[in-house]
């Protein structure tokens, strides 16, 4: 008998009103819409959810989180943080709203039901103010954060290939 399929979960986490905090939202949009992603991997979002993420987070085998991320890195710059790298507990923020996401990972941790395999995939923001729109790095970034995101789930073993633009008729 084969072992089932890992379970994987994609979380796309971030407040869309808040510039480019809501990048980790707009990447999953486009993951969803130009993508053709293996039906085993489940693509959440997350928003700003926090301890209600918990149940998802804990069922799963693999957690790759879409976010902005604040390395210090020049605005646009596609970071990704893998294992330990990820912050738990009273790490640094990941981005502002993400209080509520280091408080799931440090609970599930606890409970010793963190997910086998955990990486976060970001991009350095720009302007985190009142804003529902991205800047023009942080736009310019998603498809080298879309590739990274697809070339992780296909090391494990999950299909993600870019679908083809529809042919515009007249």
């Amino acid at each position: 008998m084969t072992d089932p399929p890992a379970r994987t979960l994609v979380i796309g986490l971030g407040n869309p009103l808040m510039g480019d905090d809501g990048v980790g939202l707009a990447a999953l949009e486009r993951l969803r819409d130009g993508w053709d992603v293996s039906p085993d991997v489940e693509l959440v979002d997350g928003g700003t959810w926090g301890m209600n993420l918990l149940p998802l987070i804990e069922s799963a085998d693999q957690l790759l989180l879409l976010d902005a991320i604040r390395s210090g890195s020049t605005p646009g710059t596609v970071t990704e943080l893998v294992g330990d790298a990820v912050p738990r507990g009273l790490d640094h923020k990941l981005s502002p709203h993400q209080i509520d996401l280091r408080e799931v990972l440090a609970l599930a941790m606890l409970r010793d039901t963190l997910p086998r395999q955990l990486a976060a995939i970001g991009i350095e923001p720009a302007c985190v103010t009142m804003s529902t729109t991205l800047s023009a790095p942080v736009e310019a970034a998603i498809p080298l954060m879309l590739a990274r995101t697809a070339a992780w789930l296909e090391t494990r073993g999950h299909r993600c290939a870019r679908l083809a633009p529809l042919a515009c008729t007249s």
